[in-house]
């Protein structure tokens, strides 16, 4: 993969795909993440929403929440439905604070996600008694709070 991109080959680039999945299933998700951004900075861009789509398929949440939460820092091009998709899988694999986490940072960057999970993701968290963050969630979700960036500028996250 790497003499590839070195050599500027860019035939069989979804060679590069299957290697950056097959990485990921087997938990080397920070070496994928090295060549992700290898391959970003060589103008190829993966498909981030079929990884993404794999890993939940094989139940492999937290190197789906990884994977996303490095796409969100990088404004890469991700479908809310794959989102909410990790959202799901992470609800389901009663990961509920990682679940808080990432949707919050969804819900900075202005995303909209599906209701059903934030209200999901709700139930959840208070039926683990974490009722701070799904208070939180519930405010976020209803307008009714804003969220400060990290350059102090406040970003109003709007209800539906």
């Amino acid at each position: 993969m790497y003499s590839m991109i070195e050599n500027g080959v860019t035939e069989n680039l979804d060679l590069a795909h299957k290697i950056l999945e097959a990485l990921l299933l087997r938990g080397h998700v920070e070496e994928a993440l090295g060549r992700i951004d290898l391959v970003i900075s060589n103008s190829y861009v993966p498909d981030f929403d079929r990884l993404l789509t794999v890993l939940c398929d094989k139940d492999k949440t937290i190197a789906a929440l990884k994977l996303l939460d490095y796409g969100l820092e990088r404004n890469c091009n991700m479908s809310f439905s794959s989102c909410d998709r990790v959202l799901d899988a992470l609800c389901s694999a009663g990961k509920t604070l990682n679940g808080h986490s990432i949707l919050c940072k969804i819900m900075e960057k202005g995303g909209v996600t599906d209701r059903s999970s934030i209200e999901d993701l709700i139930k959840s968290l208070n039926a683990e008694g974490n009722t701070k963050q799904a208070d939180i969630l519930s405010r976020m979700s209803n307008g009714n709070i804003s969220l400060g960036s990290k350059k102090g500028k406040k970003v109003v996250v709007n209800a539906y």
